[in-house]
Order: C-alpha cells, then structure tokens, then sequence
C-alpha cells in the first residue's frame, strides 16, 4: 500500500509530506520511501499561528481559521505528493497535523490539540485520512508523545550495543533501545524552539531560524546564562514526559535574561545552541547509548551537531538517519505513515512502555474518502515487531 505521511512539527515552519510503499511480511514492516516534498506556510499564515501560540491568548474564532486554513494547506501538499511519488496512487493519508497545545502538567498529560482538519484532505484526494493519533494514547494514561518512539524501537530492533534515536524540532525527542529491559522515551527539551524565539525578536521577524548556526557560531556561551537556563525543572523529571512550547517560548527566555545585561546576539544564540546539546545529551549520558541516530531540522544545523557531537564524547557515535535509509528532513513523516498504516489495519500504535500508556492502543480517526471505507484485515502473523527500510519482498 501506498501511504503519505503529513506533518508539520513543533517549529510551525512548513508541511512535509512523505511517501512509502508499506508491505508485510509475517512480523516484518517493509518500508520502501518513495521521497518526500515539502511546503511552507505561507507569510500571512504563519503569523497567524505564531501569534496564537502559548503564552499568548486567542479566540475561538482564530483557532476555527488556523484549523479550516492549515487544514487546506495540508490539502494542498496531500494532492502534491499523491501526483508527484505516488503517481496518484496513493491508498491512504496519514495527518499528524500542527500541534498548537499540549497540556501537560507535574509530569502528567491531560489533553493535546493538533488542527488542520482531515476532512479538506479526503475531499481533496478522495481518499481515506487517519489523524488525531495522539489523544488515544492521552486517555490510556499516556503522554500521547513522542508516539515516534514505536517505529524506532521497531527500526532499530537487533542494531549492537544501545542505540538511540534523536529528532530535533521545536523540541528534542529521543528513543533508546538498552540491551536488556524496555525502551524508554521522552522529550529532552528545546530543540530549535528556543534559538527561533530568540532569531525572531532580534531580528523583528526578518528571520524565523539561525541558518546553518551562522550567527551561533560567531558567539561566545555565556556560561551564568546557560547555568540559569539548565536549572529549568523539566529537565529533571523522570521520564516518560513531554514538553512543548507552553513552556519553552519567549517568556521563558526573557525570565532567563532578566538577571543579566544584554548580550550580543550571537553570544545569545551561541548560549542556547549548546543549551540543546547539552539538555541532549544529559539525557543521554545515564542510558549508555552507544550511537545517536538524529534526524529533524536542527540536523541542518552544522553548529548544533558540532557542539551535541563534543557534549556526547567519542563514546557515542553520532550520524543522521539518512545513513539508515530515512532522510532526516522527512524521518517523522515517514513514522505518521507507517502509524496511519497500522491503524487502518487495526494495529495498535503506541508503545506504552515509552508513553506510559495503560497498555497499546490502536491510535486515531478514519476519514473515509469519496468511496465505502474498506478495511484490510490485520496481518496474520500479528503487528510487526521489525521496520525494515528498503524494498519490500513484492519489489
């Protein structure tokens, strides 16, 4: 089957759009990537979401225009990928949607909102659209995140010693598979979400991000800054948890900054780089890994990855998913697809171990396209426990 995966993450840049063709064989997933393309978000739409977001207040009214307009722009990247890597042939849509509120609090989560509703999807391709994968992880007890950590621990099954997989975003996720024992999971903290707070107010919105760690490389960290941004409490909760920008947003860096005068921009941008290095790798120290597999925006970013390589030491060998099959641009549009995929076939897509979920839970809702929905029977031999990238035993 022929499967898109949708998604546009916490940075609230853009919308990738994966393509794979997904086969079975017995316990093994076989994932074939067909590419990806990409769209941003228009000038006028981004700010528009961007004003909306935490801490600053909205109306309904807003939350309705963001939700029916990114919604069609999902549409429109939908229509895009079906032509252009499916041939418009794709069976099914998987829309992750934009995350604009997760509510977590003391460790627990109460609920998430993602917008971009399926429905302009379906009626634009006429097929069937599998979104709102998080809240049925929520209701289990669950952190509803990183829910990527289920096709992790199913990629990197068998790989030696303790591997990890690290995506940078808005904010930093990692899976870690030990030798023995479950996997754990969690959100480390900012990724990008921080340093694009910061290059948006010093350039009054001129620039949205640090290309290429340009400015953050021609800084100096500011070691009491850093010592005040590392005492933020999140970082020393037990895992699972999750975080976003309700919490890492502008605020928290001018509460920050409050206790010192103003510092170079690149000095700022340098301090809050190797922020994210360091949270990282803290994270990583006490579970041994022995590689970093990273994928996500922030792998862009020649600065962050120089300063998270020096902070894991030699130890820990550090490459981007592009060197396992899955590019890195496009590796969490890839997991939506596989997750769409094994909801249409009544599979569970969480892996509760990582969330802290009550137990697995098949994840989303169907939005049936412009025929009778027809669903596949589940795999006789049961859910794949192994994600094989490459073609699958039809190609």
């Amino acid at each position: 089957m022929r499967v898109v995966g949708l998604m546009s993450g916490t940075s609230c840049d853009a919308i990738d759009a994966a393509a794979a063709d997904l086969t079975v064989e017995g316990r093994t997933l076989h994932l074939t990537p067909l590419g990806m393309v990409g769209e941003p978000y228009d000038a006028e739409l981004t700010a528009a979401l961007v004003a909306a977001l935490p801490p600053a207040a909205t109306t309904l009214a807003e939350v309705c225009r963001l939700d029916t307009r990114i919604g069609q722009a999902f549409a429109r990247v939908a229509l895009r990928a079906d032509r252009e890597l499916c041939g418009g042939r794709a069976g099914l849509f998987a829309s992750h949607g934009q995350t604009v509120y997760h509510w977590a609090d003391r460790g627990r989560v109460h609920g998430t909102l993602q917008i971009g509703e399926p429905a302009w999807i379906a009626e634009a391709t006429g097929r069937p659209v599998v979104a709102g994968f998080r809240p049925r992880d929520i209701t289990a007890g669950g952190q509803g995140a990183p829910l990527v950590s289920l096709i992790d621990r199913m990629w990197l099954r068998g790989r030696p010693g303790t591997p990890a997989a690290l995506n940078i975003g808005g904010i930093a996720n990692l899976t870690v598979l030990p030798p023995a024992g479950d996997p754990v999971a969690f959100d480390t903290g900012p990724g990008n979400a921080l340093l694009d707070a910061a290059v948006r107010e010093l350039t009054d919105g001129r620039l949205d991000h640090d290309a290429d760690g340009a400015l953050a490389a021609a800084g100096t960290v500011h070691e009491p800054l850093l010592a005040r941004l590392l005492a933020e409490p999140y970082y020393a909760l037990p895992a699972p948890k999750t975080t976003g920008k309700e919490l890492f947003h502008h605020r928290h860096l001018h509460t920050a900054l409050a206790p010192f005068d103003p510092l170079p921009a690149p000095d700022l941008l340098a301090t809050l780089t190797l922020l994210t290095a360091r949270t990282v790798a803290d994270a990583l120290r006490p579970l041994r890994a022995t590689e970093v597999i990273a994928s996500g925006g922030g792998t862009r970013n020649p600065v962050l990855m120089d300063m998270l390589r020096t902070e894991l030491g030699p130890a820990t060998a550090l490459h981007t998913s592009d060197a396992l099959g899955l590019p890195a641009a496009a590796k969490e549009a890839y997991a939506f697809a596989v997750l769409g995929f094994l909801t249409l076939h009544g599979l569970p897509g969480s892996a509760p171990g990582c969330t802290g979920a009550a137990g697995p839970r098949i994840l989303g809702s169907i939005t049936p396209g412009h025929t009778a929905l027809r669903l596949p029977e589940p795999p006789a031999a049961g859910p794949p426990d192994t994600l094989v990238v490459g073609p699958g035993p039809a190609a």
